[in-house]
Parts: C-alpha cells; structure tokens; sequence
C-alpha cells in the first residue's frame, strides 16, 4: 500500500572527494528504527474477550489517546527515516489505521520542542494472528479458533500486526510475504513433543497446515537515493505461555531461524513466499533484520540458538550493540542491561543490518533515565510501550 509522495528527505555525506568533481563518492545515510508500539486491543481494554475487538485501536487512534501520543513524540524525537512497528493491530482502511496514525498524531508536534514528522510511504498486511484454526492448538480439549487455537495468538484476525513507514519509496512491486510458509516445510523444524509420552504434542492433520510466522515475515525492499536497501520485518511468538512441550518456545525458534535460513545462500532453497516463489535473498544484498524477536542470545527462556546463530552469522554486523543510560540503571544488578529493550528486562528488538554494503554509524536504545524530562514518556507501561525504540544510523556504502 502506498501514499502519494507529500515529503522527502534525504541525508547525503560527501566522502572521498579530490579535485575532480566527477571523481565525487557518495555516502547515503540514514537512521532505521523498531518499536513495539503495544497499539492492540489489549493495551486499552484488558483480556475481555467481550470488549477486545478490531475497532478499539481504531476508536483509541480517533480519540487523541495520550499514549498514542506519547508514541508518537518519541518517533518525532528519534526521528528514524524507515520505522517498523510492531503491535499495530490491523485496521484494513487505512484511513482508519496508519493514515489516522500518520495524520492526527505524527503530523503533529507533540510537544513544543518537537517538529511534525512525515512518512509519505507505508506498507501493511494481514497477519495470521486471530486466523481462526479449526484444532485445538492449546492440547486444553477445546477447540476455540481464537485466542490460541488461532494459527497466531489473538482475540481477532489482525491482532498485533506489524506496520512499516518510509520517508523513502517502498517498491512494492517486489514485496515478498511469507504469511502461509508452513512450519512443516523448514528442514529440520522444531516440531514440539510431549515429554512425557515421546510423541507429537500436534497431530499429522495439524502439523500440516499449521503456518511458521505468528504474524508474518515480510522482505520489503526500499528505494534509498538509487540503493536498494530490504527490510526485513517478522515478530515470533512469545517463547513461553505453553508447557512442557514448549510448542511456543520451537515456534518462535523456528521463526528466528528464518530469516538466518532466508540471507544465506546455502540454506534457503526450501523457502517459498506468498506468491510460490523460491529461494532467500539474493548475495550481495543490502538487509536490515528488524522486529521484536522475542528472544536474547544471553538472557531469557527462548531457545538460544537460533539468534545466536542470526547475531553471529557473518553475513550481519552485530558488533556494535544498541544500548541506553536508563535501561543500564534500570536493573542495577544486571550487566546486561545496558543493552535491554523491554522493560521486563532483556534485549528482544533488533535492527540488525547487513555486513554487505552497510556501516553502522551510530545505534541506541530510546531510555531516558529518571533524570530527564524525558522520563515521562518511558516511565511505566501506560506512558507509551512495555518495549523501548531501538535505532541504528546506517550508511549504505
């Protein structure tokens, strides 16, 4: 889905230059952003499955709500030329959803000492949270199609969708989805067993139709200055709120690792998208793997491996970790915390760009300490987001 052009910005650094004009180099720069925005239902009404439908973000987004305010203050202070946002509940008009959002909040200064900021592009899709199953996905005896016996955790379709805005073209014509890959077709899938008795927690006719994303996975390529540049945009499900089994725990594993099968060339033969296309990325391909992934190299209760793998690859540059003041006095005790991006304490946001054709300037984590004004905006969950802004300024070499 794309907006008619209104802005553009673009950020040029001139390197390298001597005394012929055309023997001029160009480095674009530009600042690259994740934000788990907690913009669903449940945010606003509680668990009530009564009240928690897919218009309250839309009716929260018409009311000025201050927490959506809030989240937008700190998108207009950081800034970020290209934003994914995660927990954005799917409102299919976007004139009810990410244009309302983009209009009414981000268009407007939030704050005295802000400016306005605009996204003349944005890309959104369904998502396969609250797509009702016909199973009982939980192992309760009960067959509900919502909640989590929907393919993805939600009370409605479109729960805790993702969005993406640019102030740069998304070329849309060469997005690719991969809301229907099934976790059966990744060799080697994680497939959850009960412990107790050795055998598949989910049967034959489940596990054939049970899709991999809790959302979905999106390569979303952006034009920058003539430089292709390709989100990579996914957030696997919680790995806990299961048992023994750890179905959630192999899932989001399994989610993770798609994207390290997806930008190695030896590994991603299996994968197919939304249109029966094959194969990863292409080599040489600038990527920025983006979203809350639900899991930590080093902390937490998802199975490690999978980021680990993802962090360490050599075809990503995770050298230079984000890290914030505030989270780093948050907890104390915890030398990790520096690098946290949720306040329940861990790092679970991501920008991770490519090793190719890409250099890390500058990256952080949005955490005022209590000691600035700022402080207001992160201070509890109602303030903004449970999570914290993660950017990275990036220079497409």
């Amino acid at each position: 889905m794309l907006k008619p052009l209104l802005s553009l910005l673009i950020v040029v650094a001139i390197t390298g230059c001597n005394s012929s004009t055309s023997d001029m180099k160009q480095t674009t720069t530009l600042k690259i952003a994740t934000f788990n925005v907690s913009m669903d239902a449940t945010n606003y009404v509680g668990r009530d499955a009564t009240k928690v439908t897919n218009q309250v973000l839309k009716t929260q987004l018409q009311a000025g709500n201050q927490q959506i305010k809030n989240i937008a203050e700190i998108i207009q202070r950081t800034r970020p030329d290209i934003i994914l946002l995660n927990e954005f509940d799917y409102i299919e008009d976007p004139k009810d959803g990410v244009e309302l959002f983009i209009k009414k909040y981000l268009n407007t200064a939030q704050h005295s000492d802000v400016t306005a900021i605009d996204y003349p592009y944005y890309y959104y899709s369904t998502v396969n949270t609250g797509q009702p199953s016909p199973f009982d996905l939980t192992g309760d005896g009960k067959a509900t199609g919502t909640q989590g016996d929907a393919w993805g955790f939600g009370f409605f379709e479109g729960q805790y969708g993702m969005v993406l805005l640019s102030r740069y073209p998304i070329d849309t014509a060469n997005i690719r989805t991969f809301q229907h890959f099934k976790w059966k077709d990744m060799p080697g899938a994680l497939r959850p067993i009960v412990p107790a008795t050795g055998q598949h927690f989910y049967n034959d006719e489940i596990w054939a139709q049970y899709p991999l994303s809790s959302k979905s996975h999106w390569d979303v390529p952006v034009d920058v200055n003539g430089e292709m540049i390709h989100v990579l945009a996914s957030h696997p499900t919680p790995p806990v709120f299961d048992g023994p089994e750890d179905r959630n725990g192999t899932k989001n594993h399994d989610e993770v690792r798609f994207w390290h099968d997806y930008i190695t060339p030896t590994k991603a033969d299996y994968i197919y998208d939304d249109n029966g296309n094959f194969g990863g990325i292409a080599p040489a391909t600038r990527f920025v793997v983006m979203g809350d992934q639900n899991s930590s190299a080093t902390e937490g209760n998802s199975r490690k491996e999978a980021i680990g793998k993802l962090l360490t690859s050599p075809l990503t540059n995770d050298s230079t970790i984000p890290s914030s003041r505030g989270g780093d006095l948050h907890k104390a005790n915890n030398s990790l915390s520096k690098h946290h991006t949720a306040y329940w304490g861990m790092r679970a946001d991501y920008v991770l760009p490519s090793a190719y054709g890409i250099d890390v300037m500058e990256n952080g984590v949005f955490w005022p300490h209590k000691d600035s004004e700022l402080y207001r905006l992160i201070k509890d969950r109602e303030a903004s987001s449970d999570h914290r802004l993660v950017w990275s300024t990036l220079a497409l070499q």
